[in-house]
């Protein structure tokens, strides 16, 4: 009976742990001294945890990679959407390979277009007819 009450039980130890950082408000979050930004060109899969740390320490991480290959890059990015999710961050591509991963105490305003996108809308208003 004493593991099931402990299961269940939502004051355990691993639910203090999981509410004790992330649960807090937007304006709480910032430390005395603010908040880092981390540039990182990841040259292997192996250095996402060192990523994913300055995520959990409220450090907003700029990440470039251009370095890996094709398939290490879906991987770092499948890990760190991951991350992102969990602390309730917000992850957003600022050009080719490069993406901004901020944790929930960073807003991010504004929007960078993908040069895909761009190049898509002049072609579609190339083609298009106007009637005056």
């Amino acid at each position: 009976m004493g593991f099931a009450k402990n299961w269940f039980n939502k004051n355990d130890k691993d639910s203090e742990l999981e509410n004790d950082f992330y649960d807090i408000k937007k304006e709480d979050a910032i430390e005395e001294g603010g908040s880092k930004m981390i540039l990182l060109e990841p040259r292997a899969y192996s250095e996402t945890d060192q990523i994913a740390n300055h995520l959990k320490k409220r450090n907003t991480v700029v990440v470039n990679l251009k370095r890996v290959t094709g398939e290490q890059a879906q991987r770092i990015m499948d890990f760190l959407s991951g991350v992102i999710f969990a602390i309730k961050g917000e992850i957003q591509k600022i050009g080719t390979g490069i993406y901004l991963c901020t944790p929930n105490n960073v807003n991010i305003q504004g929007k960078i277009s993908d040069e895909n996108e761009k190049d898509k809308k002049d072609k579609d208003d190339d083609n298009a007819n106007y009637e005056w």
